[in-house]
Formats: C-alpha cells, sequence, structure tokens
C-alpha cells in the first residue's frame, strides 16, 4: 500500500521541512505556492494609509507519494519541522494512493516512487 501526504506550511518552513525529511529519506517532492485560510480567517493590513483585508494567506503545499509503512515518520518530521506553535501552522492530509506510474521507465507502485 502506498500513501499520498499533502501538507499545507509556512512559507518560511519549506527549508526546515525539506531537510527534515531528508533524514527519512525521502528525496522527491511536489511543491507549490498556495493560497488559503483556515482559523485564521485572514488580517487586516495596511498599505499607504489604507487599510485592505487579506483574504487568502499565502502558504506552501507539499506533497510526496511514501510506502505505507513511511507514512508516521514522515509525518512526524513535517510537524516537527513545521511547528511554530502559532495559529496558521498548517495541516497535513494523507490519503490512499491506488497507482503510482514512472512515465520513463513504466514502473509502477513502490518502483516508481
Amino acid at each position: 500500500m502506498m500513501k499520498k501526504i499533502e501538507a499545507i506550511i509556512k512559507p518560511f518552513k519549506l527549508e526546515d521541512v525539506k531537510e527534515a525529511l531528508e533524514e527519512v529519506e525521502i528525496s522527491g517532492m511536489t511543491v507549490s505556492e498556495v493560497k488559503g485560510y483556515g482559523r485564521q480567517q485572514g488580517h487586516t493590513e495596511l498599505y499607504r494609509g489604507a487599510e485592505y483585508v487579506v483574504d487568502f494567506i499565502p502558504k506552501i503545499k507539499i506533497e510526496l507519494a511514501v510506502a505505507e509503512d513511511m507514512v508516521d515518520d514522515v509525518v512526524n518530521k513535517i510537524i516537527e519541522s513545521a511547528k511554530t506553535g502559532k495559529i496558521g501552522d498548517g495541516k497535513i492530509f494523507v490519503s490512499p494512493l491506488e497507482r503510482v506510474v514512472r512515465i520513463r521507465t513504466s514502473e509502477e507502485n513502490i518502483e516508481a516512487i
């Protein structure tokens, strides 16, 4: 079995998370710049004397495909390295992954990761 792990983190924590994942031999990931909000509900900012609401907060989304037996180690490394203790630290989503295919070689599943 394989799992897909998606982590939404603060942008300045990306390098810390990457280094932590290298410790558990994760060598590949997809990183996207995303925007969203949760409990933070956005915030107000002041620009040239005018106040405006920022509804969506910039975040980083990391996506990984891992063997099921690695999930706990990966999740724990992400928590340890991304946590600041403040609101907006992010979320981790783990879901089943039915099939992975490496396009170049046609390898599938664990071999393709």
